[in-house]
């Protein structure tokens, strides 16, 4: 069973989609639809449409490529090594070769497809003399479809994740628009080589727009066909006209490239989608700046974009709907706040509505913003082209958060994206692991543009290529998914295995105890309180190089003793002298308590190194690091992050002081796209993405070996419903629970024998194969 059952907790379903009354009057709070490719943020204005467009390769050149490659640093590292070992604290700030901090390059916006009523015609105004127009804009998850209404006028667009283009389609009564395809979006550089194309065809027109960046041969050409029912399309450069028609159909596609792109046959490939029947036979009507001629030949006939719009919305849907309906949460929230509109829920941030609307938005925006690659720091979208830390994929905390649900709340699809990005960087990975480290094998970069998987974005303040915990990180999820189905994926595998090639060659130096040392190591983005950046045995460099090696070990038996008593030569975990889990393992490093980051706790999570069950000791040394954990800056990564390791300590009320910090601290937009900082300050997709996972986790967690009910539950949402979820047992989970007791179903895909743990202990739990297995349990 793929689709989760419908019968609601209350009796009313929970609303999957959201809407405002109002269009957006900043491009942050645009409805977004994207198929992992293509991206589009809608304003919803019938006068004045903006959807803006854009792509995940689309990352603007900065500087010459030698820039982007690693530093040799290898054969320095043996005297590095002496320094550290020697506690010289601030041996690592000279360990670069020389070059000033590079950021990686940085994501940005195409343009925007421009709708716009033309001043003075009339399409309605709706509402009488002087009253303002009846309007409402929606976004529905379920579809991916972005709609605004007025007037007797709709709008809608979707992102196809089956045909890789951006359908808009609107539909009213003598509809008069000028559109055109507009670059002019804030940060756009002025050096922007801009050239516009336009011209008329047998179904409306064809526009073009091709931006060649500054100092580059790269560029990117977006193609949008217009297909017209009814009325007359006239060029109006840059664009075209078109005065009373019934409905107007947009497809659009952006391409970056070098040299120049087949405008027409990009064209003509557009045209296929539309007629379903292979390439127009009628060539262009006009040519690019052809005066004010008329298409008058074959306008489209009433009905016919009124089908094309509905076979290539079902085609998606095929897709998109399957995928999204997976999962589903309801909290048994009031109906009538339900139907509130999303701005209005975000002022009542204890509202049951508002969790059940933010879970499944941020499931939506997860999937829409997988494909090509995972979500960026701002997802798949942006409207500036000064997009904050580049837009990059940032490895060391936030793509990890933003992808933590991926296996749990049954989302393969962003699963594979991750898998992809981590294939086409390999390479690279090698090199870095070669460069700086001299040894086989790969280490990942903490920062990454999509194109490059270099480590050099480094200075004294982030010494990001000391890190070697990334590889380990960013397979994890891949790992997670080849146990929900039960069988491993080959690509995973040989990369597991490279980076234990990497910890062979790098772990050589040893401790007075015989321990292997992590020398150098950083733990992102903190440093002692008595010591350099760079320093020795930091808490997560040793718990991702046990993880690695012994999972590769896994994986690999013809290896396997070899790599396993090199995992167990590493130092233990230390507890400092406040009873905390030590951020660095050795003694004399001081622990820097407020930060955003939480990287020392990695063995709690992604890892279940740490737990409440197997390990109490250092379980308990890790909620009193919690405990002791400032929020620095009020970064909304920090505060999920932080709810995710409180979830699996077991301590329900630091989940929700987490999660209350960033739902009282108005980091969500209009769109349900969230902001780094409160106030909704910096757009950035980290809180959307992450609070599904803190909910799943709350609720439900899995291991191979392990089911966990109920470790956090919410104590404000006494009663609820989580359909769908997937566990590394390879079962699907449906979880019901009221204020008196819960009931779980289980149906196994594979017959296997796990521990089964609630709040009255532990007992083993028998599954088998396609069996369904129904739990239940006390909550109080």
């Amino acid at each position: 069973m793929d689709t989760p059952p419908s019968t609601p907790v209350n009796g009313t379903a929970p609303v999957h989609g959201t809407w405002e009354p109002r269009p957006a009057a900043r491009w942050e709070d645009a409805f977004l639809s994207g198929n992992g490719h293509h991206g589009a943020l809608v304003s919803g204005d019938p006068d004045d449409e903006r959807v803006v467009v854009t792509h995940h390769t689309l990352v603007r050149p900065v500087g010459a490529d030698e820039d982007r490659l690693p530093p040799r640093l290898a054969g320095a590292l043996p005297a590095l090594q002496d320094r550290l070992l020697a506690g010289d604290a601030s041996a690592a700030e000279t360990f670069t070769d020389g070059r000033p901090l590079r950021w990686v390059r940085p994501f940005h916006p195409a343009f925007q497809v421009r709708l716009r009523r033309p001043d003075g015609t009339g399409n309605g105004t709706g509402g009488g003399t002087g009253a303002p127009p009846l309007h409402r804009r929606s976004v529905d998850f379920r579809t991916g479809v972005a709609e605004a209404t007025r007037a007797g006028r709709t709008g809608r667009a979707f992102v196809s994740r089956a045909d890789d283009v951006i359908v808009q389609y609107v539909t009213g009564p003598d509809l008069t628009l000028d559109i055109r395809l507009d670059p002019r979006l804030p940060g756009a550089p002025r050096s922007l080589g801009v050239g516009h194309g336009a011209v008329l065809t047998a179904e409306g027109a064809l526009l073009s727009l091709r931006a060649r960046y500054p100092d580059s041969d790269l560029a990117y050409t977006g193609v949008t066909l217009v297909a017209v029912t009814g009325g007359t399309t006239s060029l109006a450069p840059p664009g075209v006209r078109v005065e009373g028609a019934r409905s107007v159909l947009l497809l659009t596609r952006v391409r970056r490239h070098t040299g120049e792109t087949d405008v027409v046959a990009e064209g003509r490939a557009l045209r296929d989608l539309l007629t379903g029947d292979g390439p127009a036979e009628n060539g262009p009507a006009g040519s690019e700046g052809a005066g004010t001629r008329t298409a008058r030949g074959t306008p489209a006939a009433p009905g016919v974009l009124a089908e094309a719009y509905d076979v290539l919305l079902a085609r998606h849907l095929s897709l998109h709907r399957t995928a999204y309906e997976r999962v589903t949460l309801d909290l048994a929230a009031d109906p009538a706040e339900r139907a509130l509109p999303g701005s209005e829920l975000l002022t009542r941030p204890r509202s049951a509505a508002l969790l059940e609307r933010l879970f499944a938005a941020g499931r939506y925006h997860l999937l829409s913003s997988g494909g090509l690659f995972p979500p960026r720091l701002t997802g798949l979208w942006t409207g500036d082209w000064d997009t904050a830390w580049s837009g990059a994929f940032t490895n060391d905390a936030n793509l990890n958060l933003q992808t933590a649900s991926a296996a749990a709340a049954a989302l393969p699809e962003v699963t594979e994206a991750l898998a992809s990005l981590v294939q086409r960087q390999l390479p690279d990975w090698r090199d870095n692991a070669r460069e700086v480290f001299g040894a086989r094998g790969v280490v990942a970069p903490a920062h990454s543009d999509g194109e490059s998987g270099h480590s050099y974005h480094f200075n004294r303040e982030y010494p990001l290529h000391l890190w070697t915990a990334g590889a380990d990180w960013l397979l994890g999820p891949l790992v997670d998914h080849d146990e929900t189905r039960g069988a491993h994926d080959p690509r995973t595998t040989a990369a597991l295995a490279e980076v234990a090639l990497f910890y062979e060659d790098f772990l050589t130096r040893t401790d007075g105890e015989g321990h292997v040392v992590v020398v150098p190591s950083y733990s992102p983005e903190n440093r002692p309180a008595n010591a350099g950046w760079g320093t020795v045995n930091a808490a997560m460099d040793l718990s991702a190089a046990r993880h690695a090696l012994r999972t590769a070990a896994d994986r690999h038996p013809e290896h396997a003793d070899r790599w396993r008593a090199l995992a167990d030569r590493l130092p233990p975990h230390r507890i400092n002298a406040d009873g905390a889990l030590a951020e660095w393992a050795r003694p004399d490093l001081a622990d820097s308590y407020d930060h955003r980051h939480l990287s020392h706790l990695y063995a709690v999570w992604p890892l279940h190194e740490i737990t409440p069950y197997d390990t109490p000791e250092l379980a308990a040394a890790a909620r009193r690091a919690l405990e002791l954990r400032g929020p620095e800056n009020d970064s909304a990564h920090g505060h999920l992050h932080h709810a995710l390791i409180a979830a699996r300590l077991r301590d329900a009320e630091r989940v929700a002081n987490a999660l209350g910090r960033v739902l009282d601290g108005d980091f969500f937009h209009a769109s349900l796209m969230s902001a780094h900082y409160p106030h909704r300050h910096v757009y950035n997709a980290d809180a959307a993405h992450a609070l599904p996972a803190v909910l799943i986790e709350a609720l439900v967690q899995s291991t191979p070996g392990r089911l966990v009910l109920l470790p956090a539950p919410p104590a404000d949402h006494p009663r609820g419903a989580l359909y769908g979820v997937r566990t590394r047992f390879g079962a699907l989970l449906d979880l019901t629970w009221t204020e008196d007791g819960a009931t779980a179903v289980l149906r196994p895909t594979r017959t296997v024998r796990i521990e089964l743990r609630t709040s009255d202990g532990a007992e083993p739990l028998d599954l088998v194969a396609h069996e369904d297995r129904v739990l239940t349990l006390r909550t109080r």
